[in-house]
């Protein structure tokens, strides 16, 4: 049955997937709105490969509802699929065929014909950067050349939402930059989502991203909203010289809203120290009370901090005696 779907192009409810004994994914939910390129986040063997091949429909889910442009992937998969573009992990190819060959085979598959056929292979190759390779076997190309001529069958029809599993994996610094500025770019207009390990990806292309652990979601929402999680968002950092560590955390003891002062280096006469904030002290207040406090003193730098996303990500996933560990 088809509903609207208006307000979102893909809505996941309540899934989860057993292999045996193990619970892959754990009723996850969530959902992603047209023009959405969502980031999805989590350790090896969290859970987002195969929550990826649930909503691509390419394995069944254990319970739980998954609805693709107003389809249901269960009971209605074949216009559901049909709307989805899907670059599998690891990139899956034929090696005996050449990259021409492979992707008139795919355009094909997708029910593309004649004129139609040959300008959709254009259009994938152009946007691929796949002119060099075109006639080569699959066999032959480098790693990354043969992810982007799989990143080339997963657009070849053009479809409404993307799900890219690592779509960067095996790629040049170029190359990587390329297929970013690409996800960018159809974001403005597609459903796009894709896991990765890079969290500069994720600050760099992601309206919205979500973390997986253990086969749950801990987190969701846009890069600026999770660093704000992280212990360093709204830390004010210092450089002062002529000044001696125990007069940088006496003076700075007492500073309105600040939780506490760790001294981060000395270097030839020069001393970093960071001020946390307390929680309702994130707002700019600190890094005033914080300027105020060393008026007289020679100060080099005095900056509020962003979060870091590697932080938030390390302290959402791993165990608090690993946490420990890695101090």
């Amino acid at each position: 049955m088809l509903v609207s779907y208006q307000t979102f192009m893909i809505r996941v409810e309540n899934l989860s997937k057993a292999f045996g004994p193990k619970v892959a994914v754990n009723r996850i939910s969530f959902s992603v709105e047209k023009g959405e390129v969502l980031g999805f986040l989590g350790p090896n063997g969290a859970g987002k490969s195969t929550s990826m091949r649930m909503i691509t429909g390419f394995i069944p889910p254990s319970e739980g509802k998954i609805t693709v442009g107003g389809y249901d992937m269960v009971a209605d998969p074949i216009p559901a699929k049909r709307l989805i573009g899907y670059l599998p992990e690891n990139a899956p190819s034929y090696a005996d065929m050449t990259v021409s060959g492979f992707l008139g085979f795919c355009a094909e598959l997708r029910g593309l014909r004649g004129d139609e056929k040959k300008k959709a292979v254009n259009r994938a190759v152009e946007m691929c950067f796949l002119e060099s390779v075109y006639y080569q076997s699959v066999d032959t190309l480098s790693k990354g050349y043969r992810h982007r001529t799989c990143f080339a069958q997963s657009i070849i029809h053009d479809p409404d939402i993307l799900i890219l599993d690592e779509p960067t994996d095996g790629l040049d610094p170029n190359q990587k930059h390329e297929i970013r500025s690409l996800i960018r770019r159809m974001g403005e207009k597609k459903v796009i989502i894709f896991s990765t390990h890079i969290l500069e990806e994720v600050e760099a292309v992601c309206s919205r991203a979500i973390i997986i652990d253990r086969g749950q979601i801990v987190a969701n929402g846009t890069p600026q909203e999770l660093k704000q999680k992280s212990d360093l968002a709204g830390a004010v950092l210092l450089c002062a010289s002529g000044v001696t560590a125990a007069e940088v955390t006496d003076r700075l003891a007492n500073v309105s809203g600040a939780r506490k002062t760790t001294i981060v280096k000395q270097d030839q006469g020069k001393i970093w120290a960071r001020v946390y904030p307390k929680s309702e002290s994130r707002n700019g207040e600190l890094a005033r009370a914080v300027h105020q406090a060393v008026q007289g003193w020679a100060i080099e730098e005095l900056h509020t901090e962003e979060g870091r996303l590697d932080e938030v990500f390390r302290n959402i996933t791993l165990p608090d005696t690993a946490k420990e560990e890695t101090k």
